[in-house]
Order: C-alpha cells, then structure tokens, then sequence
C-alpha cells in the first residue's frame, strides 16, 4: 500500500526506493539517527521546494535542526551529486543515449542576495544586481554534470576551468565539446577549458536580432534554469555557505531527474530524442 503524502513535496514509494541507499552511504564519524531518514529527507524537499526558513519547518516533519545538520552531513558526503550522476546515465540510456555524452552545454545565473549572502554578494553589472553567481554545464537533455558557485561580480569565463573540470571528472572526461555563449568568447575561456580536453563553440545572437530569440541547443540549458525557478528556495541566495548553494542544487536536480526517470519507465522511454549527443 503506497505511503500517504502529507505535502507535494513529500517523495514517493519509488522514488525513496531509489535515492535511499545515496542517503545511507555515510562516514562512520556521522551522529546516531533519532529520525527516520524518509522523514529528514521530506523535511529537505519541503524546504527546498517551498523557499520557507529553516525554523518555519512544520511541526509533523523532525525539527528543522535535524534535517539542516543532516542535509550538511549529505551534502559533504556529496550523496546527491552522486545521485544526480547515476540518474543522468540512467536517463540518457533509457532515452537511446550513450551513458556519458560528448557534448555539454555551459551558462551561468545570477541569485539576488540575501543578507546570508555575506561577503560572496558581488554586483553584477550585467544584471544590475548583488548576489552569487551559479555557473553550470548541462547534457544536451539538460541533465546537470557539474557546477560551481562565485561572487556575482566573477565573469562566466572566469568560471570555466573549474566548471570544465568538475564536467570531465563526473563523466569520465568524455565530454569534446561545450555550447557556450558571447560570454564566454576569447583565448582565456578557450585555453581554460582545452586544458580539460574540451572545446569551447560559441553560439552568437545574430547581428540582426531584436528581442527574444531561441539559438539551436542554447536553449536547453536555459529550460534547466527554469526548472530550477520552481524549487523557491533557489530564486535568491538564501545560504551562509557557497556548498550548501551547491548542494540544494544537486538536490533540485534529484527531484526533478527522478521524476523523469520514472516518467520513462512507465511510458517505455517514448519520447521525442533531442538531435546530438
């Protein structure tokens, strides 16, 4: 008999089924469980689908103090990252994929910040805004590799060695090529990423373009943005630390590419193919 939900975010009977070894996988020095961890993970869900305070937690999920200190326990153990890993190559095979791709795609964001931000709140001239500044590399599905967390005063290009080397260590340096754009444009980006093995190609606005206008594949890394627009604690830089900025990420991702894992598998993996790698 499946496990009511008390809330959206609670996860399903499947989805635990999954993601529960990932959260048992803990070094020895971790303190003794007074929860259960379905519940401690409902709890991380709650807050990070929901954006509300640590300390406005519900009562009928385990104390707020709990699930931080287990969430920060998770996150330093990088259990979601490799979660995030697994799901991908799951993903990628079900939808006719190679496990690892050859190709990535590479954009950043800016959060607003918050007074949590600290000193990480840089200004972004671009954005006109304070706050952190969240590079990431994406598949060609806009399944997350890698990503990494500046001041929002960094430039995307200042960004690329570190979000090229984590992109090649989480699949196995089989990644060739990142779709990139003018940001990223120059010999310092280019040489940063070739020291990883990967080639950066420029996507560039044409001259004649007004407004909006969707570029071939850029827009896949663009709809991961957005997916993330939905998990509220996400919209603005609400964190102390840039690893736990990171690792919520990882965790928003989790929820997402379980959901469409489990999509594929009922329907048998018929969906429409996104063209490349």
């Amino acid at each position: 008999m499946p496990t009511p939900k008390r809330y959206p975010s609670d996860v399903s009977d499947e989805e635990w089924a999954f993601i529960a070894p990932y959260l048992s996988l803990l070094p020895p020095t971790a303190g003794q469980r007074t929860h259960a961890l379905r519940e401690v993970y409902n709890g991380l869900r709650w807050i990070v689908r929901t954006g509300a305070q640590w300390r406005y937690m519900p009562t009928d999920l385990p104390p707020w103090a709990a699930v931080y200190q287990q969430t920060q326990r998770w996150i330093r153990a990088g259990c979601f990252e490799a979660a995030v890993h697994d799901l991908r190559e799951l993903i990628r095979v079900l939808q006719g994929r190679n496990p690892q791709p050859s190709a990535a795609l590479i954009d950043a964001r800016t959060l607003r910040s918050t007074p949590e931000s600290g000193a990480r709140a840089g200004n972004d001239p671009n954005k006109k805004t304070r706050g952190s500044k969240l590079h990431m590399s994406t598949d060609l599905l806009g399944n997350l590799l890698a990503l990494a967390v500046t001041e929002a005063s960094a430039q995307d290009r200042d960004a690329v060695a570190e979000v090229a080397r984590a992109t090649q260590k989480a699949t196995g340096e089989s990644v060739k090529v990142a779709i990139v754009d003018g940001a990223y444009r120059g010999p310092v980006a280019q040489s940063a990423a070739q020291e990883h093995g990967i080639e950066l190609e420029v996507v560039l606005l044409p001259d004649t373009a007004k407004g909006f206008v969707l570029l071939p594949r850029r827009w896949v890394v663009e709809r991961s943005f957005a997916w993330l627009s939905r998990f509220r604690r996400l919209v603005r830089d609400y964190e102390r630390l840039p690893g736990t900025v990171a690792g919520l990420h990882f965790i928003a991702f989790v929820s997402l590419m379980l959901s469409r894992a489990y999509k594929l598998l009922e329907i048998g993996a018929d969906l429409p193919l996104l063209p490349g790698s």
